[in-house]
């Protein structure tokens, strides 16, 4: 089993910068590639952003390329997703997953774990 912890959420101001951290626990490999989605009030869950631990390969929404970044530290078994320049429209719950079988990078049905979510909040 896996478990994911996310942490880093809170209320911001539009324009700052907020850091998301995803600790990983249990039966993890750095093969396995690592993700963020976020989820607003009454909408579908939607992708972030995606890291392939080995190699280092990442993929992003066009909604938030060019102002969030995601990294991996393998030997913490933890991912980051660093957001600068926060719109109001990044408020959501965001959520840590990962990817142990093959499948589309922005498919929510690709990701076998979750964790439980961080609020983010931008005020304008």
């Amino acid at each position: 089993q896996v478990q994911l912890v996310e942490s880093g959420g809170g209320l911001v101001q539009a324009g700052d910068s907020l850091r998301l951290s995803c600790a990983a626990s249990g039966q993890t490999s750095s093969r396995y590639p690592m993700g963020w989605f976020r989820q607003a009030p009454g909408k579908e869950r939607e992708f972030v952003a995606r890291v392939n631990r080995t190699g280092g390969t990442t993929y992003y929404a066009a909604s938030v390329k060019g102002r969030f970044t995601i990294s991996a530290d393998n030997a913490k078994n933890t991912v980051y997703l660093q957001m600068n320049s926060l719109k109001p429209d990044d408020t959501a719950v965001y959520y840590c997953a990962m990817s142990t079988k093959l499948g589309m990078v922005a498919s929510v049905g690709s990701y076998d774990y979750w964790g439980q979510g961080t609020q983010v909040t931008v005020s304008s």
